[in-house]
């Protein structure tokens, strides 16, 4: 069974070189929401919140010896398809400005920058932008 303790050693690894992991109290706040909703493939995991008709995919993360494999491009699949059944009509994430890799991977399954907050995601090297990323289901 998957626990806030292992969602976050497993969130640390992926983003700590980036940004700030998410804390095993961030991850049991979120579990106990019932619009929250883990999603996993084998080495990755999201959470994906669904209100009314709108999906937010809250943080996707991949262990770092498996990225390339097509873990991630699956988990946005899987995830997309989980909105659709909640009744979603679009899903939407924010993703760093500097996060080539990332916006690589949600430009190829779709999404399109519809808005920026400044200066939103404290990393090592100071504050960057967040993107707003929108598709449509």
């Amino acid at each position: 069974m998957t626990t806030a303790e292992n969602l976050a050693t497993r969130h640390a690894d992926a983003f700590k070189a980036d940004m700030r992991p998410w804390s095993v109290k961030e991850f049991e706040t979120l579990l106990s929401s019932s619009h929250v909703h883990l999603v996993e493939v084998a080495n990755a995991f999201a959470l994906l919140s669904i209100i009314v008709d709108e999906a937010e995919i809250l943080t996707l993360a991949t262990d770092p010896a498996h990225r390339r494999q097509g873990l991630a491009r699956a988990l946005l699949s899987t995830l997309a398809q989980e909105a659709r059944t909640q009744g979603a009509k679009t899903i939407f994430l924010e993703v760093a400005e500097t996060n080539k890799p990332a916006r690589a991977l949600y430009a190829g399954a779709g999404f399109e920058e519809k808005g920026r907050r400044t200066a939103y995601y404290q990393t090592p090297d100071g504050r960057v932008d967040a993107l707003l990323l929108v598709k449509s289901l």
